[in-house]
């Protein structure tokens, strides 16, 4: 079975679905160990609840490229072969991405390439669109602007504000982010430039 091994900051909630989704049998691999920068990461509890490794790798004091080649090394060390970001708060840099070419995915909470980058929420709904949603990419060296993977609409409500907007997104990033992994580790993936053509969709 295919390793998966995430990286996260805070409460992981993305990542308690996909520990899900692979209880179920639906993520297409294993979660093999969760990575965190950040000590207290609520995170890491749930992985520990679902029998997952959970680590720490505190990037403090460290430069990025050498904090991300431990990283890296940690998740090769465990057999991972694709990476899922799920509130992971550090951009990675060209040497973990190097040690995982195409094989980074990260799940951000809007339409991209529409409002890339940090409270994406509040953007779509401060710009007044009509339309938000989720988006699952292939992390690239750019911010947010990897290959898209799926994405799922989320029409922004009349009575809504930041934070209801928010909640109806996250629940979108729960459903496509399980998928999106499975897509990926049964290679039906196939980039063309930066269009990423997915075999067998229906």
């Amino acid at each position: 079975m295919k390793k998966v091994g995430v990286l996260i900051s805070g409460r992981g909630s993305n990542l308690q679905a996909l520990l899900d989704a692979a209880s179920a049998g639906s993520l297409g691999g294993e979660i093999a160990v969760v990575v965190s920068n950040v000590e207290g990461a609520a995170g890491l509890e749930r992985a520990r609840r679902a029998g997952v490794l959970a680590l720490v790798s505190d990037h403090r004091g460290r430069s990025r490229e050498d904090h991300d080649a431990a990283v890296a090394g940690l998740l090769a060390g465990h057999g991972v072969e694709l990476v899922c970001l799920a509130g992971y708060m550090r951009l990675l840099s060209p040497v973990f991405l190097r040690a995982f070419p195409g094989r980074v995915l990260n799940v951000h909470p809007s339409l991209l390439p529409a409002f890339p980058g940090r409270d994406a929420q509040r953007q779509a709904w401060e710009h007044g669109v009509k339309v938000s949603g989720a988006t699952v990419h292939v992390v690239d060296e750019g911010l947010d602007a990897g290959p898209i993977v799926a994405q799922e609409a989320v029409p922004v409500l009349e009575e809504d504000g930041p934070d209801e907007l928010a909640a109806r997104i996250l629940e979108a990033e729960h459903r496509i982010y399980p998928s999106a992994v499975r897509i990926m580790l049964e290679g039906r993936g196939r980039l063309e430039g930066r269009r990423l053509r997915i075999e067998g969709r229906t």
